[in-house]
């Protein structure tokens, strides 16, 4: 293999996921608003906010003991800031981090802590509960494969993925970044290949149908233990 060779091969490996991701946020590719951090509609629009933050609050004070939430993938806290209130600690990750600075100097609580993490390098924070909001969908399937190893320490997890109305094929590769899966008519299985998790029970809690064909957003909740 000659220089050029090289160097075309090393132009066209995938950039790390922080590189991607703290990308996302610089350049304002999921939008923008007064503060510079923007973790897109998913984050922000009422119709898709608001009844997951109900459902959610529903789950954590269905128990007598408030449990221990991780947030892992926090992005701007725009929703993680309903949900603080009603654990016993709340552990918000990210991987960007110049967002977990700016969070830390905005969101303050006894019971919040924030952590720059890469969650499918790092040891993940010691919870009951993690939540998993619209987060694998962006990484590939070998990121997931090394979380998925960690989700198990949970006794509970919730997952919201974006996927396609309709069947779909499960769990096709993708290099992570920006977009997802829904243009390969794809999105995240968790239970079946390459994945397996095992869970102990699994319970839809929330679906929304997205306007312009543009999918489903699905909330389920693990069992795990």
């Amino acid at each position: 293999m000659n220089k050029k060779e090289i160097k075309l091969k090393k132009a066209k490996k995938p950039w790390p996921t922080k590189a991607v991701m703290e990308q996302v946020y610089a350049l304002h590719l999921w939008g923008t608003n007064d503060t510079n951090f923007y973790s897109g509609e998913g984050s922000h629009t009422a119709e898709i906010v608001k009844p997951y933050i109900e459902i959610v609050t529903s789950f954590l004070t269905s128990f007598q003991t408030p449990l221990v939430v991780c947030d892992l993938g926090c992005g701007d806290f725009n929703v993680g800031k309903q949900l603080m209130e009603y654990s016993k600690k709340y552990i918000a990750v990210d991987i960007v981090s110049d967002l977990i600075i700016h969070n830390k100097e905005v969101f303050k609580a006894e019971n919040l802590e924030f952590h720059c993490l890469d969650i499918s390098v790092d040891d993940l924070p010691k919870g009951d509960c993690a939540l998993v909001r619209q987060v694998l969908q962006h990484l590939s399937n070998n990121e997931i494969q090394n979380i998925v190893k960690k989700l198990v320490n949970f006794k509970y997890v919730i997952l919201t993925e974006h996927l396609p109305k309709g069947n779909f094929t499960p769990n096709l590769d993708i290099i992570s970044g920006q977009g997802i899966r829904l243009k390969k008519k794809s999105g995240i299985d968790l239970l079946v290949p390459p994945f397996n998790l095992k869970v102990k029970d699994e319970k839809q809690l929330l679906t929304t149908i997205l306007d312009n064909n543009k999918g489903v957003i699905v909330t389920t909740l693990y069992t795990i233990s």
